[in-house]
């Protein structure tokens, strides 16, 4: 079948994510850039659609322009989904305007802004024939599906703890906002929302729990911080989790850990044995138990799961990592998107890709975390969290 068509928000010539997501989106080549608005400096914008498009003058100058003048061409020729690379404070608008325009929908995390925009968004998407899935990269990886098929599988027995931590130290020092695109509206509650370090990374670590596991965090007891007394918004966060299925668990998400790289890994404990894993180590799963020795599973062996096999693309020995998960999810939305052409149906959801629900849970996590953190760390029901509960 042709290639997917793909149009994007942002992610022009200073945008690191934008051009990971780019290399992500082409790796299979299943999925051809042919659009988008890549930034809101008219010269830029231009400049990207000269070096990423094969007509230039489909590089639009907003969104509405976009979605008008792709609505208009053939079918065969139009973009299929948009992928949104921009601050999270525009997302819902992208979003919605896609949604209403008959777009499919490929967006960073989080997906809103705030958590009355997600909620939004699922009650748009519940009478919408489009579909949407959400770029929470770390579910890709070969071996985090592993990892998911033996907790399934019961070789963990009854799940206690699980312990995941996601620490970088870019914060430690107080950043140059003229200097550091990524900091300045990161930090900057304008763009990001209630919350840098947790909204851009504790939340990848909350997803990777609750997927590996298949259980939701149901209860939480948040403590955030900032090390700059200018910030206001958090760089560091330690979280105590209590998940659906009666296991316990801890998340540490920091930005100001000196010497860290992106270092996210998660050790889930059960009655029968227990798993570790790290990002940075990726083709690389720990199995253990009380009485026999640990085991290495490694990428690219015929004893893993299928959904492992099928998300790895080199023999043993080959390195595979972000790159590569990134565009697992890619992948699967491009395959979501072929068989929609031919059998459209009322449902959001892709298999294989974080959607709509994954988002609304998100953002359920960010915000409580905030809530809990300044409700004197107390602990709180996130399915009992509403948006309007939130005040900051």
């Amino acid at each position: 079948m042709t290639k997917v068509r793909m149009g994007m928000v942002g992610g022009g010539p200073d945008a690191f994510i934008g051009q990971v997501h780019r290399m992500a989106a082409g790796l299979d080549g299943n999925i051809e850039l042919v659009c988008g608005v890549f930034s809101r400096d008219q010269q830029k914008n231009r400049q990207a659609g000269e070096s990423l498009l094969a007509d230039p003058a489909r590089a639009y100058a907003d969104i509405a322009s976009l979605f008008a003048a792709e609505q208009k061409l053939p079918a065969e020729q139009r973009m299929e989904f948009v992928s949104i690379v921009t601050p999270n404070s525009s997302h819902h608008a992208i979003a919605s305007a896609a949604i209403d325009a008959g777009f499919h929908v490929f967006c960073e995390k989080p997906a809103t802004f705030t958590l009355a925009e997600s909620v939004d968004l699922q009650r748009q998407l519940q009478t919408s024939p489009v579909l949407f899935g959400l770029a929470h990269t770390y579910t890709g990886y070969p071996l985090v599906k592993e990892a998911r098929q033996r907790v399934a599988n019961g070789e963990l027995g009854e799940i206690k703890k699980v312990v995941v931590e996601y620490s970088q130290g870019w914060l430690a020092k107080k950043l140059n906002n003229q200097t550091s695109k990524q900091g300045s509206w990161r930090l900057d509650p304008t763009y990001a929302g209630v919350s840098c370090c947790v909204g851009d990374i504790g939340v990848h670590a909350a997803n990777l729990a609750e997927y590996i596991i298949d259980s939701p965090i149901k209860q939480i007891l948040a403590d955030l911080g900032s090390v700059e007394a200018d910030r206001s918004l958090d760089d560091d966060a330690t979280v105590l989790l209590r998940f659906a299925n009666q296991a316990r668990g801890v998340l540490i998400a920091s930005q100001i850990s000196l010497g860290e790289e992106n270092n996210l890994n998660i050790k889930v404990y059960g009655s029968q044995g227990s798993l570790s894993w790290s990002q940075q180590e990726p083709n690389s799963l720990w199995l253990m138990s009380g009485d026999q020795p640990a085991q290495l599973l490694r990428t690219g062996f015929d004893y893993l799961c299928d959904q492992a096999k099928q998300c790895t693309r080199t023999p043993a020995g080959h390195p595979e990592g972000y790159i590569e998960a990134f565009a697992n999810l890619y992948q699967a939305f491009a395959n979501g998107v072929k068989q929609h052409r031919n059998n459209p149906v009322k449902d959001s959801r892709v298999e294989g890709v974080p959607d709509i629900e994954h988002a609304v849970s998100g953002m359920q996590f960010i915000e409580g975390t905030v809530t809990s953190s300044q409700a004197n760390n107390s602990w709180l029901k996130l399915d009992k969290l509403t948006p309007a509960e939130h005040t900051k």
